[in-house]
Parts: structure tokens; C-alpha cells; sequence
């Protein structure tokens, strides 16, 4: 997925339909010159409405499209013919796009299955013909409804990616390394602050071809809940993974401060985000030998569970897929 072509934030204008108005009409022909009301009734207005589509990853074909304005229903006619109903609109989103009213920010909707719809607004009901307004004391109504006006509001999508594991870590921690060689995803590697400059996903082959999803979420910094360095952008995909996976380089000079960092710029964001199980990966430790890990695990200071891995060697990487599959599915 390129940069350029991963798009998670939208904002666009809705306009539904406006209802068909009824029929006054009254039935004539050559044997009747007075007949009784047989108007139709007025078709709705076209609605607007958002579909899940697993096979999207990106809201990149709404990006420049800034209004979704859907038709009028049609007038009632004569012999109580029904007018057409306007055309809804229909736009296919990535599952995990949430749906917001843009003055109030209130979240609406979240769409999580293939196939979910929401109707993110309804079109007018269409206007009742004068024959439903015939009564014993009123045989010839001259009245029919107009049909209801359409709505119009701006909406904001917002993308979450879906993933059962979020990898969480500073830039330059080794999570796109990993993502690369336990997943068929080719995220760009570099010895430089913030080369994940969007979300990655990739699929873990696990035993008897089991597998799970993984997520690379681009870096994160202290201070990143205020929008530092990307800032609020990426955080909101984290609180969509079911499980976090917290890399930490082994040659961080300081391990208990960036998790603590970590931790905090987790809680600070979203505070149920540290409800979810977690584990911390230390990454590189291809690059250190048995006494600094046992100096590592003397000086840890959380009771958080903690794995030694190295995506270079590939050592640990089997017993860090059990660990994580076993908190997915604990």
C-alpha cells in the first residue's frame, strides 16, 4: 500500500433525496365525468448510504469526492400509480471506517463486517395521494401531501485499521522488520525516525494453517496524544487491534522508560487501550549476548510478559507467534 494511496480521514457533504409529492388526481374517462380520487402516492427520496468492503484497505476514492447527493423521488400519478423512488447512493468503504457528524463530532456508526450497510442519511418519505384522505363525509379530496425534503449534513469517515495484533513501539524499534519477515507484506525499511509513514498489514502464517492479522502502526513518540510527530493520525488504529505488541529495541538505553513512555502516550489517548492483553517484544537481540539479557530481566520493572526475539536471525520468532496466538485466543 503506498503512501500516496492510503487515505484514512474524509470529510464529505450529503445530500439525500427530497420525496415525491402525492396526486390530487381524479379518475375521468368517457364514461365518467366525475370520478372518485385514484391519485398515487409521491416516492421517497434516495438515501445515502455507506457499505462495508473487506476488499478495500483505503478511503482513497472519496478523497476527491466532496459531495454524495443522491436524486428526488418521483410525483404520484394518475390510477393510484406509485411514484419511482429516487436512486440511493451507494458507497463502498474499509472495514473499520467510522462514521461522524462533522459539527458535533458524536460517532453515528462503525462498520466492521463485509457487507454491513448504514444509511448515513434517509431520503424524504414521499407525499400520500388524495385518495387516502377520501372519507364518508369527504368524497372528493382535493388534498394530497408534498413529499418530505431530503437531508443534508457533513459527515466525517474516519479509518481504523482491523487487525488482531498492533505492533507499538518508537520509530527505528524494528516493527516493519518483523512485520517483514513474519508476513508476506513488504513494509519500507530504514535506518531513520519514521520510514512507516502509514499503517501495514500482514497476515501470520501459524501452526495447521492457522494464521492471524498483524498491523505495523507508524511510530510513536512521547507527546504523540497532542499530536507530535504524527501524532493523533495513527493512534486511533491502535483501538482497533485486539492485542498489542510493544517493540523495544535491546539496545534502547533506557527499556523501563520507553515502555513507560509508551504506556503513558497509550493511556493519555485512550485509556481503555491499556485494558488490552499486551505483550512487549524485545527486538535486535541478535545484538546481545546471555548476561545482557539476564541484566535486561533483572532490571525490568513491569509484570507485563516480555519475549527476546530478532527478526535478522529469527531467533524466537516461533515462541513470540505462540505467545501472541495464545493471548488472542485466551
Amino acid at each position: 500500500m503506498s503512501d500516496k494511496n492510503f487515505v484514512d480521514y474524509v470529510k464529505i457533504c450529503c445530500r439525500s433525496g427530497k420525496g415525491g409529492a402525492g396526486s390530487a388526481h381524479f379518475f375521468r374517462d368517457n364514461r365518467t365525468a366525475f370520478g372518485g380520487p385514484d391519485g398515487g402516492d409521491g416516492g421517497r427520496g434516495g438515501h445515502i448510504i455507506l457499505k462495508g468492503n473487506k476488499q478495500l484497505w483505503t478511503l482513497l476514492p472519496l478523497r476527491y469526492r466532496k459531495h454524495l447527493i443522491a436524486t428526488n423521488g418521483g410525483n404520484g400519478g394518475k390510477g393510484g400509480l406509485h411514484g419511482a423512488n429516487g436512486k440511493d447512493v451507494l458507497v463502498e468503504v474499509p472495514l473499520g471506517t467510522v462514521i461522524k457528524d462533522a459539527e458535533t463530532s458524536e460517532i453515528e456508526f462503525e462498520i466492521t463486517e463485509d457487507g454491513q450497510e448504514y444509511i448515513a442519511l434517509k431520503g424524504g418519505l414521499g407525499g400520500l395521494g388524495n385518495t387516502h384522505f377520501k372519507s364518508a363525509v369527504r368524497q372528493a379530496p382535493t388534498y394530497a401531501q408534498p413529499g418530505q425534503e431530503g437531508q443534508e449534513a457533513w459527515k466525517i469517515l474516519e479509518l481504523k485499521v482491523l487487525a488482531d495484533v498492533g505492533l507499538v513501539g518508537l520509530p527505528n524499534a524494528g516493527k516493519s522488520t518483523l512485520l517483514s519477515v513474519i508476513t508476506a507484506a513488504k513494509p519500507k525499511i530504514a535506518n531513520y525516525s519514521f520510514t512507516t509513514l502509514t499503517p501495514n498489514l500482514g497476515i501470520v502464517s501459524y501452526r495447521d494453517t492457522k494464521s492471524f492479522i498483524m498491523a505495523d502502526i507508524p511510530g510513536i513518540i512521547e507527546k504523540a496524544n497532542e499530536g507530535k510527530g504524527l501524532g493523533l493520525r495513527f493512534l486511533r488504529h491502535i483501538e482497533r487491534n485486539s492485542a498489542l505488541l510493544f517493540i523495544i529495541s535491546a539496545d534502547d538505553e533506557n527499556i523501563n522508560n520507553t515502555y513507560r513512555v509508551l504506556l503513558n502516550e497509550l493511556k493519555l489517548f485512550n485509556e481503555e487501550l491499556l485494558d488490552k492483553p499486551r505483550l512487549i517484544g524485545i527486538s535486535k537481540a541478535d545484538l546481545i549476548d546471555d548476561d545482557l539479557k539476564e541484566m535486561i530481566s533483572s532490571e525490568f520493572e513491569f509484570d507485563d510478559p516480555y519475549i527476546f526475539f530478532s527478526s535478522v536471525s529469527q531467533a524466537g520468532l516461533s515462541p513470540l507467534k505462540d505467545k501472541l496466538w495464545e493471548m488472542l485466543n485466551r
